[in-house]
């Protein structure tokens, strides 16, 4: 087989597994399944918010998880690890599927939306979008978009800093569409500048690159132009 073709199926086998586990694992608010070839098989790393319903009890639902993976997706010795999002309210898949709840309990569209992104700005985000699609309050289908702060479009930012995740809220008059992008906070941007207080000027002639020269060196160069510019007023 090509490498190509290799990584092309490598990719679109993870595609599939990670929507099985979104599916599957909808209650326990899942994040992101991390895949990982070893010499003793295949590691798996379920990241989720409420790892105690990855697990089950005794362990029960991490065995059907296994045998799923090695029959379903013939994955050779599959070891599943669970691991417990520190942050929940930054990561995009698990707002959108928080925000899809609620849509199905019957919270109001705005007031749920509002209340998800007031979360994800108390938790130290620099920015993020909410769009909310389909019959929101009457028979017509439109959008809604809800913002703060700053949400890099493109560029690296983009790919470094925002986390973007999609999920559905299936209702009687029809299904909503959620889409969430949160951007994290970094130290700096590539558009921003960090001044540094307090610096001495030693210190700040080495990070320019200037060498300091000694005052006896500059005295010299004084007097050799001083006596350069009497020689010229003489010969004149």
């Amino acid at each position: 087989m090509p490498a190509v073709e290799h990584f092309i199926k490598k990719r679109i086998e993870k595609v599939q597994i990670d929507e099985f586990l979104a599916k599957e694992l909808k209650k326990a608010w899942y994040g992101k399944v991390e895949i990982q070839k070893t010499p003793l098989g295949t590691r798996i790393v379920i990241h989720a918010a409420r790892p105690g319903l990855v697990i089950g009890r005794h362990g029960k639902n991490v065995k059907y998880l296994t045998n799923i993976m090695e029959e379903r997706f013939g994955l050779e010795n599959p070891q599943i690890e669970v691991s417990e999002i520190d942050e929940p309210e930054l990561n995009a898949r698990v707002m959108a599927e928080r925000l899809a709840s609620r849509f199905e309990r019957g919270t109001q569209y705005r007031r749920a939306t509002y209340s998800i992104l007031r979360r994800i700005k108390d938790a130290g985000a620099k920015g993020v979008e909410i769009v909310v699609s389909g019959k929101l309050t009457s028979h017509r289908a439109r959008y809604k978009k809800f913002r703060h702060g700053f949400v890099a479009k493109c560029g690296d930012p983009a790919n470094l800093y925002v986390d973007s995740a999609v999920a559905y809220a299936i209702l009687k008059k029809g299904v909503i569409g959620i889409n969430v992008k949160i951007m994290r906070n970094p130290d700096l941007l590539p558009n921003e500048i960090k001044y540094r207080k307090n610096i001495d000027e030693s210190k700040l002639n080495e990070i320019i690159g200037i060498e300091e020269i000694p005052e006896e060196e500059i005295e010299k160069e004084e007097t050799d132009l001083e006596q350069i510019i009497d020689e010229e007023k003489s010969e004149d």
